[in-house]
């Protein structure tokens, strides 16, 4: 099988890398500094696994019609990247990996639907510089078809992916790329804050406002009619238990889990692409909340807030103060919680 993988940031090096290393024929696709960052040294991935050092194809364009085509660019260069690649992509089969849950509904609007398998990922990882990735921690990869039933070609990618990573096919790929919104909903606190997420949700005050916002998100997502459905490392019961708990209660649990999520600095997605000035995907994972509260009649306060913040960060390249995002949405927490 020919793979292409197109963006070579934290999740697109990482699974070219570790596919590449296990013998595959994989093809990266990448930005000008990082091709020549590649070309030249290589692609390195460190973390939790042992350290890899590989040789990989990696060109600016996709130059052939690969049997699989990984998409790995973020969600807001989703429309752009298929704009200028999907000429290639007309005969293999295309897999989504973005965050949020518009990525298939776009790539549709250039290839056939029954050519995508949607993909939500579980692990971690970090673009450190062009060419060199952190692995942060290990996770499954989850696939299936969005738009038709799971058939042949989806256990032939599930064989190949699983050279990476574990990987599971799901008939319920929709529900669970909604509770995959909640699980990234927390991005936007380091993205405001500029700080990793092992530092600012040592805080349980912070904590607090991810819980808060994993509650407005359930009143939307339940006032809309979808339902969720679990994640192997992301049970639907734990979404419903914490945010069924006291405030307080429910921050102190968070705090454990996301200070002990890796060893190394985990930045996110938003505030990733915040760093490398870029516009970040938090209209994909916050705003979508915003935007089904709009489209149900109902109100998300909370999540708008958060990205109102993340866009004055993008825009003025000043992150917040702890202090400064706590006054801010104080009024959408319980009284007293902060």
């Amino acid at each position: 099988m020919k793979i292409a993988v197109i963006g070579a940031g934290a999740i697109g090096g990482l699974v070219a890398g570790y596919l590449k290393q296990k013998g595959n024929d994989v093809a990266l696709v990448a930005h000008a500094d990082s091709v020549a960052a590649i070309r030249r040294d290589g692609l390195h991935i460190a973390g939790v696994r042992h350290e890899v050092s590989v040789r990989i194809d990696v060109t600016d364009h996709l130059a052939c019609s690969p049997d699989l085509t990984i998409l790995a660019t973020k969600s807001q260069d989703l429309d752009d990247c298929m704009r200028y690649h999907a000429p290639c992509m007309k005969t293999g089969l295309v897999l989504t990996t973005q965050n949020g849950v518009r990525a298939d509904e776009i790539v549709a609007q250039y290839i056939p639907r029954l050519n995508i398998v949607s993909s939500i990922v579980m692990f971690g990882a970090t673009r450190l510089k062009p060419g060199r990735i952190m692995h942060n921690f290990e996770g499954d990869w989850i696939i299936g078809k969005p738009f038709s039933p799971n058939d042949a070609t989806v256990a032939t990618i599930a064989g190949v992916l699983d050279q990476a990573f574990p990987t599971v096919v799901s008939d319920t790929i929709s529900g669970m790329k909604y509770l995959k919104l909640f699980v990234n909903a927390n991005n936007c606190i380091p993205g405001i804050l500029g700080v990793s997420m092992q530092e600012a949700f040592a805080d349980e005050k912070v904590c607090a406002i991810s819980i808060a916002l994993w509650k407005e998100g359930l009143a939307v997502v339940n006032t809309a009619g979808i339902k969720l459905a679990s994640l192997p490392d992301f049970p639907l019961e734990r979404l419903m238990k914490l945010t069924a708990m006291p405030l307080r209660e429910a921050a102190k649990i968070f705090s454990g889990i996301m200070v002990n999520l890796s060893k190394a600095p985990l930045y996110g997605s938003i505030l990733q692409s915040i760093k490398r000035g870029k516009q970040s995907e938090i209209d994909f994972i916050n705003g979508e909340f915003v935007l089904l509260a709009r489209t149900f009649k109902t109100v998300a306060p909370l999540h708008e807030k958060v990205v109102v913040m993340v866009h004055e960060v993008e825009r003025t390249n000043k992150f917040f103060s702890k202090d400064e995002l706590l006054r801010s949405v104080n009024q959408f927490v319980p009284e007293g919680v902060l």
